[in-house]
């Protein structure tokens, strides 16, 4: 077993345990803060009341979740979608990219909570307006991600390409999209987790279900120690679907993953 090889495991390891040192010391001196009145209970719920909460509305938490999934899901395809035409139609045309990459910065001033009053106006209560939420919050990443993926291609690949008579569909098929695919995970996992919070920021303005309508409704019967447990619930999908993206990466491209190890 090769020096690298070791020097690797340990790296690995000590990249999981430190953070969940640093958690259980976290959560034992919040702990202990409400054990001892440091801080008031409505204030502050201390992590066993959290989680006796979570696990009391369990079956009530899943059937929100389930409709912020939902949302989040379908807006962040779309978003991926979009964002892939838009990068694609920027990099191949100037024009294009004059003119919709200025509006796609612009879009990021706006806070998300200043458009959703527009949309649940426009589109009502149903899933509508907090689809179209989702899609505003995960297309930026993903179109600047991939338009900064296709630029950074090596000018030598193309050359080679065309000397070879490839057409532009199978430069940007063969070498663009490949090259870019590290910029695209990396855009993909901020949009998962913005898709998430936008989903819930669009249930807080109004809505019949999801997690953004159930944390409305603890919060106005004062129930904090459910509202922790649902913000640490959106927490924990977050991080569930950006470890799916991950994995994905890895099956999608593996030669990034792959070390060579010593004799």
């Amino acid at each position: 077993m090769s020096k690298k090889y070791c020097d690797d495991k340990n790296k690995k390891y000590m990249d999981f345990v430190v953070p969940c040192v640093v958690l259980v010391a976290v959560l034992i001196i919040w702990q202990l803060a409400c054990t001892f009145s440091l801080v008031p209970s409505y204030m502050l719920p201390s992590p066993i009341r959290v989680i006796k909460a979570f696990i009391n509305d369990f079956e009530l938490l899943m059937q929100h979740a389930k409709t912020t999934l939902t949302e989040a899901v379908l807006g962040m395809a779309l978003g991926v979608l979009l964002g892939f035409i838009s990068a694609a139609l920027m990099d191949a045309f100037k024009v294009v990219r004059q003119g919709l990459y200025p509006l796609l910065v612009l879009t990021q001033t706006i806070p998300p909570v200043a458009i959703a009053p527009l949309l649940i106006l426009w589109f009502s209560y149903g899933i509508a307006p907090k689809v179209v939420l989702v899609v505003l919050v995960s297309y930026f990443p993903i179109a600047v991600g991939l338009l900064e993926g296709f630029e950074s291609v090596d000018e030598d690949l193309i050359f080679l390409m065309k000397s070879m008579n490839a057409s532009r569909w199978q430069i940007f098929w063969h070498v663009k999209f490949p090259s870019a695919l590290g910029e695209f995970f990396s855009g993909l996992k901020i949009a998962a987790s913005y898709s998430i919070v936008g989903a819930v920021i669009a249930e807080w303005l109004g809505g019949f279900n999801g997690l953004g309508v159930y944390m409305t409704r603890v919060k106005k019967s004062m129930s904090y120690d459910k509202m922790f447990a649902v913000i640490f619930f959106v927490s924990a999908i977050s991080l569930i679907l950006m470890a799916l993206i991950k994995l994905i990466q890895k099956k999608a491209m593996p030669y990034k993953y792959i070390r060579k190890q010593d004799e």
